[in-house]
């Protein structure tokens, strides 16, 4: 399950990325899957501070991946 992958990356970024969760049944939920194409869950997106997606995965996250994307947009 992803659950434990997020919650552990959440802990690990703290204080340097939000990492924000959305239920697709909500009203917001179903506009932002829209938005961006989803079509799968769970489905991780990071993205810049200009709201640009630079990293997106379907499926259990890639934890070294998904940290690295961030970092990446840290040190822009």
């Amino acid at each position: 399950m992803a659950k434990p992958v997020v919650d552990r990356l959440e802990a690990e970024l703290e204080g340097r990325a939000e990492v924000m969760r959305l239920n697709l049944m909500s009203q917001i939920g179903r506009m932002l899957a829209s938005r961006y194409g989803l079509h799968g869950v769970p489905t991780l997106y990071v993205f810049d501070g200009e709201g640009n997606v630079v990293y997106s995965e379907g499926g259990i996250p890639d934890r070294s991946a998904v940290i690295s994307a961030v970092e990446q947009v840290l040190n822009q």
